[in-house]
């Protein structure tokens, strides 16, 4: 049983990884792994993972009968525990991802991208970078990078140069990301999880991001010679949906309703997802009326309902289909193997974290913190700890490093994040050029980060 869930996971993770030249959304593979490695865990288990023995018997002290019938009530109720976890992290991410569609549906971004000017490319290179930077904190990184792209196509005509900026585009807006609560999906993923807290998230990984975003920012600068070629100005369109004072409206309520998320988990002590749903609601009815007296046609796309319309739903069910998947190996004893053999071969919070870290350039950084988070368990904070149990606390220093190196070292390849990806299919960037123009800087870019964030607190 337990080769075959690995061989079944290794096997869909193959899929998902070569959805392009197989034409089959990583999706469908995805769904297809996660539900499979339940059945054959539930199938093939015989008797109680030796890991799951005490939880086993505080269940059947509940009274959920006996034998066959009591197992399979067993798993069910493990399978509905992660459930509880993953239905949290694609509740926030629907809701993040709608108000930012409805944001966009209103050209709220123009209010930023309108004010740039220049046509050095250096000082384009700067604007851009740093826009993207904190827009993927307040964002996240994907939405940002999707944003970006656009603007740069209206910023520059040249194809090798746009390329350029987009490539620094990925490495910002993962950087950006890293630092944020809502930024990057990983870092979600674990605050969501309460191995971290927003205050930490914030005040201790800031620096080691902006480093990140920095180095290669500052080597790239020296190659950069001249100004951009802009493309030549479109026609205004005659009629335009949305007004000036809609657009800024719509925008600084949606900017309000994603920074008011982390506030209303601190005050109320709710899941994440809760704050995000309130503030998706009050923009709702914000939204419809102020489009109240607009006919059905003007306002179809400008409303909520609208903008449903839109959302990457097949997004939604990746994440579902991989965190399932990643659930049985947990429930199937797979990561806490792993987690021996990391310790063993490694012995070093460190050097495991920068591992997981370059490995997400390779393998989607989302299941990787889903197994990372399902290896280790956040340990109660006491006294008398070890040095090796301490880093496993609450806002211990594994769970940082973690979401720096999760969310900064798939720059290394363009594949290896959802805003490379992002960036790679709107700007059809070659793999190849990326790795020759792009990767070792933002390899170096890593490593700089990391060495700045063990340098503070090793």
């Amino acid at each position: 049983m337990d080769i075959l869930i690995l061989s079944v996971f290794v096997l869909g993770y193959l899929f998902i990884a070569l959805e392009h030249n197989i034409h089959i959304d990583k999706a469908g593979s995805a769904l297809v792994t996660g539900t499979l490695c339940w059945a054959i865990f539930v199938l093939g288990a015989h008797d109680v993972p030796a890991h799951l023995a005490g939880q086993f018997e505080m269940f059947m002290a509940e009274g959920h009968g006996a034998g066959h019938a009591g197992l399979a009530a067993f798993f069910e109720h493990r399978l509905m525990h992660h459930m509880e976890e993953i239905s949290s992290i694609l509740f926030f991410l629907m809701g993040a991802m709608t108000i930012v569609e409805l944001v966009d549906a209103h050209e709220g971004f123009r209010i930023i991208t309108d004010r740039i000017q220049t046509r050095n490319k250096v000082k384009m290179l700067w604007i851009v970078c740093v826009l993207t930077f904190f827009f993927s904190a307040l964002l996240d990184n994907l939405t940002t990078s999707i944003v970006m792209v656009s603007l740069l196509r209206k910023l520059i005509d040249d194809r090798q140069t746009r390329w350029l900026f987009a490539g620094m585009v990925v490495v910002a807006a993962n950087a950006g990301g890293a630092w944020s609560p809502i930024g990057d999906v990983t870092t979600t993923m674990l605050w969501i999880g309460g191995q971290l807290t927003t205050s930490t998230i914030i005040t201790n990984l800031i620096l080691p991001s902006i480093v990140c975003l920095l180095v290669p920012l500052g080597l790239l600068s020296f190659r950069l010679k001249g100004e951009v070629a802009r493309p030549e100005a479109e026609a205004e369109e005659e009629w335009d949906p949305t007004t000036p004072v809609e657009r800024n409206l719509v925008f600084a309520a949606g900017v309000a309703g994603l920074l008011f998320v982390p506030v209303f988990k601190t005050v109320t002590h709710l899941p994440p997802f809760m704050g995000m749903m309130l503030s998706l609601g009050l923009l709702w009815i914000f939204t419809e009326r102020l489009h109240k007296s607009k006919n059905q046609e003007a306002k179809a796309h400008l409303t909520v309902v609208g903008v449903l319309r839109h959302i990457d739903s097949a997004s939604v069910l990746f994440f579902l289909g991989i965190l399932l998947a990643v659930g049985a190996l947990q429930e199937a004893g797979h990561l806490i193997l792993a987690a021996e053999g990391l310790r063993a071969s490694l012995n070093d919070v460190y050097l495991i974290d920068m591992a997981i870290g370059l490995l997400s350039a390779i393998v989607d950084n989302v299941p990787l913190v889903a197994a990372s988070m399902g290896m280790y368990d956040v340990i109660p904070a006491a006294a008398g700890l070890g040095e090796w149990d301490s880093m496993f606390v609450q806002d211990g220093i594994f769970w940082q490093f973690l979401a720096y190196c999760a969310g900064t070292g798939g720059s290394a390849l363009i594949i290896g994040s959802a805003a490379g990806v992002a960036v790679m299919g709107l700007e059809r960037i070659d793999f190849v050029w990326y790795l020759k123009k792009i990767s070792l800087l933002a390899i170096l870019g890593y490593f700089a980060g990391a060495g700045v964030y063990i340098l503070m607190y090793a």
